[in-house]
């Protein structure tokens, strides 16, 4: 976090500090991404304050930056008026859940917050916008939280679609009352936003809850696609295998279904041709195939740490393909004799 003395705003000034920062950001990591690779978020925190500081010299916020540890919101401010917050991903996106609606732990005196989001992975790039134009949604972790995008044009923010300004939103007095308030006019007979009446949660969820019937098939089908991608067991003879999923679907996606055993049918067969020879296989894994070019797109769209933490293994950003082939081969091994490993990688 950045502080300073001098609480007198000078907005042009610090945009062009923030213009600064952001071209040393990417020249440097251009000329050294091993290095910028390895940064986590603190790591990056404390390259953009250094990055800050030395550019600061000769300007209006010289000798007042300082980087302040702690769970404090925004994590960069400076003149004690103006603040950076700083996200990483090490996905190949613009995307990540933001901070708290409550702002709870917003410094006192800090009026106008810029986000600095650093993509680290290959290609690594950085973008740098004021915090609400690009703030997408509002999500469920522990509390309400929004989402980030990056790329959001004008006029696509949360608080475009409700019609109140982020200033005015978080000086209310329970600013989740309103964002409540928006959600529960969306609705439709078979939502609710049950998040929000029956306590916290401990992982990212939808606002509001919806019936699988509910659903397009359009919505349907990215949802089955996205179970292959998450959960290997799928293709698996376990009594179990649909458990992870169901949870998955609720808690995360914020979608009931009495059965998700029905979406994936284990009867019938198909018949698939590899290598010059013919293969009798389960229909999932038929459906699994048809859906492969899908599926590339997707794993290459999920966070590391998502798939990290459904997969149960550490995941090597540049082998995800191979590692989910593997995954899905040793499951399938139960229930086929036919080679899904050799035709996935083929």
């Amino acid at each position: 976090m950045v502080v300073s003395l001098n609480t007198e705003p000078h907005k042009s000034e610090f945009e062009f500090l923030l213009s600064n920062m952001l071209h040393t950001l990417k020249e440097e990591s251009n000329s050294n991404p091993v290095e910028y690779l390895t940064l986590s978020g603190s790591r990056l925190e404390n390259k953009v304050f250094d990055i800050m500081e030395n550019h600061s010299i000769n300007t209006p916020f010289e000798g007042s930056i300082k980087l302040m540890s702690g769970q404090n919101f925004p994590d960069i401010i400076a003149n004690n008026y103006y603040g950076v917050e700083v996200k990483t991903t090490k996905s190949n996106h613009w995307k990540s859940t933001g901070s708290s609606v409550a702002e709870g732990t917003r410094m006192d005196g800090i009026e106008r917050i810029f986000m600095l989001f650093g993509k680290i992975c290959e290609p690594i790039d950085f973008m740098c916008r004021p915090y609400e134009e690009c703030l997408s949604s509002v999500v469920v972790t522990h509390s309400p939280r929004y989402l980030i995008d990056m790329t959001l044009s004008k006029g696509q923010t949360f608080f475009d679609k409700i019609d109140i300004p982020y200033d005015e939103l978080r000086k209310q007095e329970n600013p989740i009352k309103t964002i409540l308030d928006y959600y529960r006019k969306q609705l439709k007979p078979d939502e609710t936003t049950w998040w929000a009446d029956t306590g916290t949660k401990s992982k990212e969820s939808n606002m509001v809850v919806r019936l699988w019937s509910s659903l397009s098939r359009e919505e349907a089908n990215n949802l089955k696609i996205k179970g292959f991608c998450l959960f290997p067991e799928l293709l698996s003879n376990r009594q179990d295998k649909f458990s992870r999923m169901t949870l998955w679907l609720s808690t995360v996606e914020g979608v009931i279904t009495s059965n998700i055993r029905d979406k994936y049918p284990a009867g019938g067969r198909r018949e698939i041709l590899h290598k010059g020879m013919k293969y009798d296989v389960p229909k999932i894994i038929k459906n699994l195939i048809d859906s492969l070019g899908v599926i590339k797109t997707m794993l290459l769209d999920i966070e590391i740490e998502e798939l990290t933490e459904y997969w149960g293994i550490h995941v090597d950003a540049t082998t995800i393909y191979e590692q989910w082939c593997n995954l899905v081969a040793a499951s399938s091994a139960e229930i086929t004799d036919f080679p899904l490993r050799d035709y996935l990688r083929g």
